[in-house]
């Protein structure tokens, strides 16, 4: 059984990052214990960390050592090779790769980068890592600098080096290629290698091709004087500021950087209006040279700006600056996450995971891990793109998670708000929006208004409600979006990062409804801890449910677990387990708990029983020794909001764990809310959660 991969290449710049990222993301999906390793990495003489190992460790949390990580610094490996100590060398890396991979499932190995001095030695030397480790090969390789039958040669001709010398590759990966020549290239490589080889091909996808603004800082060493938090901004070319301003405006284009001494402040100024311009393409930043700043005045001018862009200064002239720029190559950073989640997103669109898996893991672990639901979420949601409304867009919070979900591109979007306002926060905020995927409205000037008013009058006029009260009510974003939900015009909604749980689900309550055969709207939360997902229920929507309510609640926390990957257990918690405790409070569980085996029979279900006692297994056998639920409780129901709540935000806090949700259960339309103290990685995940529920519709 194959326990690592080893991912190569033939040739420096082909792109393995974007492999590495996305492999390791495949691979937390099958086991939750994946290990990173690196034979040699580059050697940094300023102490910082190699950046593959960085990204990796940092992006996906990986809870190891660094120094476990690696091997050799390439002058290290140079010194050895030179005292012809290659058999210290291959021990050296086999004994540090046993050790990591005895601590996990897997283990994904990234050869060299080809790059610096031994580069002439480097193919055969990963051949001969890969054999050594005993680990099968993916195969990456550029097609930058080369036409179509170049391209196919040197991809053959890599394949055979590690084939005739006995390393089974199992996928070879075309990376930046000519996206019209993808079909192309699958076809003719496969041909050309064993019929069980995977055959995948990426195109050249500028936006990670370009290099960020930070990376050109630390490149040049610059100091940053303006826009630090905006570093993470791209680059797709840069211009020299030389002119005079009238002529060097038009030779300005989208995300350029701009190149010129620090005392040219036309250039400066002219540049900074030109980026909050309509009729100007945007720039990614300003580098100023030969150690010249702005004058005082000039500085104080800048500083005023509501809209900036990185601005950087450097000791050296502008011919010398604009060299190195031109020359250097762009790298993935661990604090550059949309950067990485287009990587992530351009793997998983290009590249047939499904059959890499297959091919490479060929083992299954037990149960749900945090990070195989949040991947199966993710997969899930991708099935059938979906249409969910954002009713406060105008939330920084809500925009920048708009923002990443754009990117990610499985879903479409529409903000409520200003557009003028939502989309002069993308600029403050330093983000990229694909606005394909975005709509933006304000209801106050919405073609639908009125008629969502008159729906409304018709829905509730029953109950008392004018048609000027509801024309007052449906430019509030909370009854304009559920509205929205409730005419087809969209599929669901995510609301409450500003208003409160009551203003969120009210309207859903008066005409979206409740689905038939339920009674009480109630809310579950996933709770992510380190070895499984447990869901949550009742902890935001009821304050004190009756025994009948309580069964319905497990009921429907039991299906909302199924219908996302989870095997029912439920538990009924209470301050006491079994028969032992007395008292109106666990009489009510009791009652719902019999309520629960009355109606559905088919689930496996106990109380009352005590938390430990659900979630432990020893407390729970020596509690309740012949119980199915005891100490693997997957569905814990609290008996009341009081102790639900309380326990989610402690549970979440002191673990630090993922809570995902609340995610409403009983209506017939789903609509879910969020805490007023929300992450953009709650907004993010409740987004995805209510995609899939609006599947299941």
């Amino acid at each position: 059984m194959n326990k690592g991969i080893y991912i190569a290449t033939s040739e420096p710049n082909s792109g393995k990052s974007i492999v590495a990222l996305g492999l390791m993301k495949m691979l937390l999906s099958k086991t939750p214990k994946v290990g990173y390793f690196r034979p040699i990495i580059d050697y940094n003489a300023n102490g910082n960390r190699d950046n593959h190992i960085n990204t990796i460790l940092t992006h996906f949390d990986l809870k190891v050592d660094y120094e476990e990580c690696y091997a050799f610094t390439r002058p290290e490996f140079l010194n050895k090779l030179n005292s012809d100590k290659d058999g210290e060398i291959i021990d050296t890396i086999i004994e540090k790769y046993k050790t990591l991979e005895e601590q996990n499932d897997f283990m994904l190995v990234e050869g060299t980068d080809f790059s610096g001095e031994g580069v002439s030695i480097e193919l055969d030397l990963n051949v001969y890592i890969a054999k050594n480790l005993g680990l099968p090969t993916v195969i990456v390789t550029s097609g930058i600098g080369k036409n179509l039958q170049e391209f196919i040669n040197a991809m053959h001709l890599a394949y055979d080096s590690y084939d005739e010398k006995g390393v089974k590759v199992s996928a070879v990966i075309a990376n930046k290629v000519q996206e019209e020549n993808i079909d192309t290239i699958v076809s003719e490589v496969t041909t050309k290698v064993a019929k069980d080889v995977v055959v995948n091909a990426i195109p050249l996808v500028s936006n990670l091709k370009n290099p960020s603004v930070k990376e050109i800082s630390k490149a040049i060493d610059a100091k940053v004087l303006f826009g630090e938090d905006l570093l993470n901004s791209q680059s797709s070319s840069f211009k020299v500021g030389a002119m005079q301003l009238e002529n060097y405006l038009n030779y300005l284009e989208q995300d350029c950087l701009i190149i010129t001494p620090g005392d040219r402040s036309d250039i400066i100024l002219g540049a900074l209006q030109a980026n909050i311009s309509s009729n100007y393409p945007k720039i990614s930043g300003i580098v100023l040279t030969g150690g010249l700043v702005p004058e005082p005045s000039i500085t104080k001018l800048i500083e005023g700006l509501k809209y900036l862009v990185p601005i950087l200064s450097v000791e050296q002239g502008t011919f010398e600056v604009a060299n190195k720029i031109g020359n250097m190559r762009t790298h993935m950073y661990a604090d550059n996450e949309e950067k990485i989640l287009l990587a992530l997103s351009t793997f998983e669109k290009h590249c047939e995971t499904e059959k890499l898996s297959e091919k490479l893991v060929n083992f299954k672990h037990d149960g749900v891990t945090p990070r195989m639901f949040q991947y199966n979420l993710l997969k899930r949601a991708k099935r059938q793109r979906k249409h969910i409304v954002l009713p406060e867009g105008e939330d920084d919070r809500i925009i920048t998670a708009a923002a990443r979900l754009s990117l990610m591109d499985f879903v479409d979007l529409t903000l409520l708000g200003q557009e003028e306002k939502i989309k002069e926060s993308v600029v403050r905020l330093g983000l990229k929006m694909n606005f394909e995927n975005i709509n933006i409205i304000n209801p106050l000037h919405s073609e639908h208004l009125q008629d969502f008013a008159e729906t409304l009058y018709n829905l509730r006029k029953h109950k008392g409600l004018t048609i000027e009260v509801a024309e007052d009510l449906i430019i509030d974003v909370s009854y304009f979006g559920t509205m929205m939900v409730h005419k087809g015009l969209a599929d669901g909604m995510v609301s409450g990062a500003v208003h409160t749980t009551q203003h969120t689900i009210k309207p859903a309550l008066q005409f979206v409804k409740m689905k038939p055969g339920v009674s009480v709207v109630s809310s579950v939360f996933f709770m992510c801890l380190e070895d499984r997902v447990s869901v949550f229920g009742d902890c935001a929507i009821n304050p004190n449910p009756n025994a009948e309510q309580l069964a319905e609640i497990a009921i429907s926390s039991a299906e909302s677990s199924k219908a996302f990957g989870i095997e029912a257990r439920i538990a009924m918690l209470s301050y006491s387990s079994g028969s032992s405790g007395k008292g109106e409070d666990v009489d009510k569980v009791r009652k719902a708990t019999e309520i629960v085996k009355q109606k559905r029979p088919d689930l496996n279900i106990e109380g009352p029983i005590q938390y430990d006692a659900a979630v432990d297994m020893a407390v729970g056998q020596s509690k309740l020794p012949d119980s199915k639920v005891a100490g693997q409780a997957t569905v814990l129901i609290f008996p009341d909001l009081n102790t639900g709540n309380n326990t989610y935000k402690a549970v979440q806090r002191e673990t630090g764990a993922i809570a995902i949700g609340p995610m409403l259960q009983g209506l017939n339309k789903p609509v879910n809310d969020l805490s007023r103290g929300c992450t953009v990685d709650d907004i993010f995940n409740t987004v995805v959660i209510t995609a899939i529920q609006a599947q299941d519709q």
